[in-house]
């Protein structure tokens, strides 16, 4: 996905889209880590197709709690009060969807089917630019998780285009959600 395309995804979801060319105001990046930004992740998730068709391929989506949906929760830890926000990934159309992307709903995530993703401001901004994965943000303390870690290794290569989203998604860095 090109960064147009991600801009016109977030325009559109933010409602900034003016007409044939997409407009951000500079001052209208929602804040990272914030619901609209969720908005905008959900729709660059599924314009990603190692997201939406390798997480079916590999069994992911299977492991839904029974809900039929997986639960993704992440946040900047260095903000004080950051709230989470959630992604509901379902599988729809035989794809793995984000069906959701806001504000966190889900109050209580099931530990082996959901997960929960934590890392400072910078970290998240060199994962996004793809300086460094999951394993390795993960082996050296930059990324936090909880969840069903057999399975997150085996998804090693969807989750690497997931982490290059936060910094592929226009978003405001400098303010805390």
């Amino acid at each position: 996905m090109t960064r147009t395309q991600l801009t016109f995804a977030a325009a559109a979801l933010l409602g900034t889209f003016t007409g044939a060319t997409p407009s951000i105001a500079q001052d209208a990046k929602p804040v990272v880590m914030s619901a609209p930004f969720a908005q905008a992740m959900c729709a660059a998730w599924n314009a990603d197709a190692t997201l939406t068709d390798k997480l079916v391929e590999s069994g992911w989506m299977k492991n839904d709690a029974g809900r039929g949906f997986k639960l993704m929760q992440i946040y900047r830890s260095d903000c004080a009060s950051s709230a989470r926000i959630e992604m509901q990934i379902a599988l729809k159309d035989g794809k793995a969807q984000c069906v959701y992307g806001g504000a966190v709903r889900s109050t209580a995530l099931d530990g082996g089917a959901d997960y929960l993703m934590w890392a400072d401001t910078p970290r998240w901004r060199e994962m996004g630019a793809g300086e460094y994965g999951p394993m390795k943000g993960m082996m050296f303390g930059r990324l936090n998780f909880a969840g069903p870690k057999m399975e997150a290794m085996g998804n090693m290569a969807p989750f690497q285009n997931f982490l290059l989203l936060v910094g592929k998604v226009p978003g405001d860095w400098a303010a805390c959600p």
